[in-house]
């Protein structure tokens, strides 16, 4: 899965979408990109958990 986080503009964001993503699968794969603002997540949860995570944490995403 592929997100673009538009307010994801710096390391310390980064770690709030990668430590949202970890809390609900602490196993998942996460890349953050805050230059370009996309997040790349390998993981076994829905999209839609996801989305709902990152939403909850801050930084809502728009899918690419």
């Amino acid at each position: 899965m592929e997100f673009h986080i538009e307010n994801m503009t710096c390391g310390g964001c980064a770690r709030g979408v990668t430590s949202a993503i970890k809390a609900i699968d602490p196993e998942a794969s996460i890349t953050t990109d805050p230059p370009t603002r996309t997040v790349k997540v390998e993981t076994s949860v829905t999209k839609d958990e996801i989305v709902s995570a990152l939403i909850d944490a801050g930084f809502p995403p728009a899918t690419k």
